[in-house]
Formats: structure tokens, sequence, C-alpha cells
């Protein structure tokens, strides 16, 4: 296992998750004798999405009892510090909720990989992200755009607001403050609402997309897990996380067309088939351009992670691990195990093919 060029604390929490990892592999049962005869062997280092960390749980459990001669740590300390701790070869793959982008993928200098080596981004992790609130009496809410954009945006304030109670006849509201509560940290998921609150609402969410929250309204919280505790502990709360952390918190329906559409793994997986691939890629990148105003019921506050690594690895040892593990996350074992784990909506026939294509380049 390698801590190249990784801080002391980052080393200490991924310590803890190869601890906590191994111990979900004993847990998840006695390897079979065909299982026992893996020939695989080594460690593997990733980190990033808390959103996917659920998922990943599940992966790592499964793999490791599978091939009890392998140890994969995942760290879920967010979006950003996975791709900063990938960059610089502090991690054998990285989880996040938006791909590396453009101007990133130019500017290259991945230190796990081979030099000049393109990377793969590949979306195995689809699931919703669900706007959750803490109302009392109230267990879900129906919102367009426009209304959840001023919310977060700080210029709706009062849960009986017109634009609130116009689309929720028969709801007694109270006139409750609302306090809108957002992630602190550099985040996939802050990234993918608001660029969904930026295509579907643009005159009343005047900013760009991004992975930091760009305004001072509301309340910031670290992680998904935070924004889920400010949510539960709070009054007259409301936030954005990944739909398989809503529990018993309140929900919202959001206006697609005509129509107010719950969040679901299969409305989720909807949007994702709807929308085109990024242009001018390498062959095993497949980042995805979301359109978040679609004309089908496809839910469009969806979040979509991606794991990434390099096509060729300095380690070709890594390579050759890294490439099972991805195969094993993109399979439809792999799918239906995060699916029951973590809510997440299995990728399609087709996204399986091109992501399975792209895996065979790694190396």
């Amino acid at each position: 296992m390698r801590f190249t060029r990784f801080g002391s604390v980052a080393a200490v929490a991924i310590a803890a998750s190869v601890l906590l990892s191994s111990c979900a592999a004993n847990e998840g049962g006695t390897p079979t004798d065909d299982e026992s005869a893996s020939t695989l062997s080594g460690s593997l280092v990733g980190g990033g999405s808390s959103a996917v960390g659920a998922a990943q749980e599940t992966w790592i459990a499964e793999f490791q009892t599978a091939n009890p001669d392998v140890d994969i740590a995942y760290d879920p300390a967010g979006s950003g510090a996975g791709r900063e701790t990938f960059l610089a070869g502090g991690s054998d793959f990285a989880g996040t909720d938006r791909a590396f982008d453009d101007e990133e993928v130019a500017a290259g200098g991945f230190a796990s990989c081979a030099p000049d080596s393109p990377i793969v981004q590949l979306p195995l992790y689809i699931s919703p992200i669900a706007v959750i609130f803490n109302l009392e009496g109230i267990d879900t809410l129906d919102l367009d755009a426009e209304t959840i954009a001023g919310i977060f945006a700080g210029t709706i304030t009062s849960w009986d607001d017109p634009a609130i109670a116009d689309q929720n006849e028969g709801v007694e509201l109270p006139a409750t403050p609302i306090t809108a509560v957002h992630r602190s940290d550099d985040s996939g998921t802050t990234e993918n609402f608001t660029d969904y609150l930026a295509q579907a609402a643009p005159t009343t969410w005047t900013y760009e997309a991004d992975g930091v929250w760009p305004i001072e309204a509301g309340e910031a919280a670290q992680g998904t897990s935070g924004v889920v505790d400010a949510v539960t502990n709070g009054t007259g709360t409301i936030g954005y996380a990944d739909a398989s952390r809503a529990g018993d918190l309140g929900t919202v329906s959001v206006l697609v067309g005509d129509e107010y559409l719950p969040f679901s793994p299969e409305a989720a997986a909807a949007i994702v088939d709807a929308s085109p691939f990024v242009e001018g890629r390498a062959e095993g990148d497949l980042s995805i351009e979301l359109d978040r105003t679609p004309d089908e019921a496809a839910y469009p506050v969806v979040l979509v992670a991606y794991l990434v690594g390099c096509e060729t690895y300095e380690d070709s040892a890594q390579g050759e691990l890294v490439k099972e593990y991805f195969t094993y996350m993109a399979s439809p074992e792999g799918q239906e195990a995060a699916a029951e784990g973590a809510g997440s909506a299995p990728i399609s026939d087709a996204l399986f093919e091109k992501a399975s294509a792209a895996i065979e380049l790694i190396k």
C-alpha cells in the first residue's frame, strides 16, 4: 500500500478504512473453495465521493470475500479530496460525483499513471439526489425548480410562502423560517445539485454549477452525513443528499413537465441514458453531459459518480488489480449489490458494454 504524497491525516483515515474494510469482508461470510482459489493479491487505496461510500462498502466486502488476499481501502472524504489525492498519486483510484473536466484532463500530471497515459472515467454509480426536509407531520412536498432555487438562494424564507403553498393545496404549512443546509466541503453532490438549479431555474439561480457552494446564504455542514444530521436535528430545515441517505426525512417531488416526480433509481437512470457523452475525450473516458431539463419522465436531480483510474499504471500489478475491481463494480452482480446495499440504479446494458470496453484498456 502506498501513501506517496499523501498527508498524515489522510494516511490515518485510509489506515482506518483498511481495518474497517477488512472487517466488512470478514463479516461477509467464509469464502467458498472456488473463492479461495483466487490468485489475486495486493492492496488498493481509493477515496473520494461520500455519496458512493455505502456502495463502496458493499463492493469492497463482496470483492474481498471472493479474493481474500486483496485489501481495499476507500476513504469517503469527498469528491474534491478524492480527485486531489488521485492526481497526487496518493490513491490507486478515485470516486467522484463529477468527472475531471476538459481543463483538468488536458493538464494531466496524474502521478499514479504512466507518463502520458489517459485516465479512465466510468459512470458506475447512478443515484437520485433527494431534496430532504424536516417539517413535523409533512412527509412529502411538490416543488418546481424555481421554488427550490429560491429556497436555496435565500429569496424564499418561510415555509408558508405562496410559492410553496400554491403547489401543495391541502397541506398545512407552518410559518416556520426555512433553514437551507448545504455542503461546506468541495462536493460533487453540490456540483450536481447546483448544475440542476442552473439548468432548470436560470432566472432564479444565477450561479454556475460548482462543487463549492457559491453563496453565503444558509447553513453549511461537512459531508453527506453532516447535511443529513443538520436537517434531521433542525426545525424547518431543508437540504440535499444522496437519496440512499434520506431515511425518514421528508422528501420533495420535483416538477418535470406537467408531473411532479418523486425520486427513484429507475427515473434517475432514465436521464443518464438520455444524455450524451462529453465530446473529445479519450476512448476510456465516459464522462456524461447531463441534460437536467428532460422532456420525458426522468428525475433530473441526479448524481453520477465516476470511478476514475489510469489507462496505464506506473505499476502494472496495481493496474491489473484496479482492472479486476473495476470489472466487478461494473458487472451486473456488482451493480445489483450496490442497488441492494445503497439504493443506486444499475447501469443500462448499453452503458455496461461501453464501460467493459473501457476497462479492457486498463493495464
